[in-house]
């Protein structure tokens, strides 16, 4: 994995790199945008467009590579007119395909807004991109990949009312294409408004509706992360994020647990994969859910102290990138969550330290435990040989 820090020049933004070459030739990236400077988020966006671009130039892009674009706001209910009026923040704008997602969670100081974008370059042919309301197909010969954002159902009052209607519309969706929850979909981010009240409506509604399609502990769940966010409609009191892949074959995917690390999720009641990875020809991409500073029994380890549980988090991490032949080298990208923003020069000292120049996104928001400070997610890409499955 290459990772590479972008000069903006005269914009004060940080901008990093991360690239995967492939043997097929076809390369993937992951940026991370963050203004450093105080500014309005008419400013910011206007430096991150630069940068961006200017990272775009650096890499030998364009935006026709966008496979993805999120922006991380520091207050999206009142920023979300300066997102929209701009073509690389539109969910719609259907000039250059993109699967865009806005979430309230505020970036590091002094950023107003953030961005993590994902790009493919193929030098034998344009992508084929195929936008439709706020969902990405990415065609990939036999292949097609989902990126669905910013899924809200306002279908009750409550995050359990809520919960459901988001994955009912989703599964209706996949459902649409022929596809199924338990077979295609890879990875969720669910963004919980007031996480510490509604958090538990939603383990109990996805709880529910994954058994009602077949996903137990007998089976398989999803990746996932449950995080603190919110939408820029106020009345959502959950909002998802996901990604499918129609054509993918089982014996792609490897669901990743490390019991001698973490112990099942399904042990406390809640019900998502901690990894998942999917091998490709070439690569293997491994999908690190949001991770915590938990045992082997599901307990919380090291309450009070940041900096303990960043070391069991990375360590759990660790645990999981082995079982699918990856390490910490191979992660092209992090974001990191933490609960107190007083602890965000410290954290940010030690991703740098640990994880030197790869793309990541350090974000105020409160976790699913009260007790957690930090959790940490990403992705890794490991090259591989597998002559009898499909390209990437």
């Amino acid at each position: 994995m290459e990772h590479n820090v972008v000069n903006c020049g005269a914009f004060p933004v940080s901008v990093h790199v991360s690239r995967f070459q492939g043997l097929s030739g076809v390369d993937e990236y992951h940026l991370s945008v963050r203004p450093t400077k105080s500014g309005s988020i008419d400013t910011h966006l206007d430096w991150v467009f630069r940068a961006y671009q200017d990272a775009l130039d650096f890499a030998g892009l364009d935006m026709q590579t966008a496979v993805l674009r999120r922006f991380f706001c520091s207050d999206l209910e009142r920023q979300a007119s300066a997102l929209e009026a701009r073509s690389f923040s539109n969910p719609y704008n259907t000039d250059e395909p993109c699967a865009v997602s806005w979430v309230r969670q505020p970036p590091i100081p002094a950023a107003t807004v953030a961005l993590w974008a994902y790009h493919v370059s193929d030098p034998e042919a344009e992508l084929v991109k195929l936008q439709e309301d706020n969902s990405l197909a990415l065609r990939r010969d036999d292949l097609s990949h989902l990126w669905t954002t910013g899924i809200t159902s306002l279908s009750g009052d409550t995050s359990y009312d809520q919960t459901r209607g988001i994955f009912e519309e989703y599964d209706g969706f996949l459902q649409s294409r022929g596809l199924s929850l338990a077979d295609n979909a890879m990875r969720t981010w669910l963004f919980v408004q007031d996480v510490d009240a509604n958090y538990h409506g939603l383990v109990v509604a996805r709880r529910e509706f994954l058994a009602e399609r077949g996903l137990t502990p007998e089976t398989h769940f999803i990746a996932s992360s449950g995080i603190e966010g919110t939408s820029a409609t106020a009345a959502a009191k959950v909002t998802m994020d996901a990604y499918a892949i129609s054509g993918v074959r089982p014996e792609q995917i490897e669901y990743l647990s490390a019991p001698d690390h973490l112990g099942p999720t399904h042990a406390y009641g809640v019900t998502f994969e901690r990894g998942t990875s999917v091998a490709y020809r070439d690569r293997k991409h491994v999908i690190i859910s949001g991770t915590a500073s938990i045992d082997s029994h599901g307990n919380s380890l090291y309450p009070g102290s940041v900096s303990l549980q960043f070391n069991r988090t990375v360590e759990n991490i660790e645990a999981l990138l082995k079982q699918a032949g990856a390490t910490l080298e191979d992660m092209c990208v992090f974001v990191a969550y933490i609960r107190e923003p007083d602890d965000h020069p410290f954290v940010w000292r030690q991703l740098r330290e640990r994880f030197g120049d790869a793309p990541m996104q350090l974000l105020t928001a409160s976790i699913c435990r009260p007790g957690w400070l930090i959790e940490i997610e990403g992705m890794a890409i490991v090259p591989t040989s597998n002559p009898d499955l499909p390209a990437f």
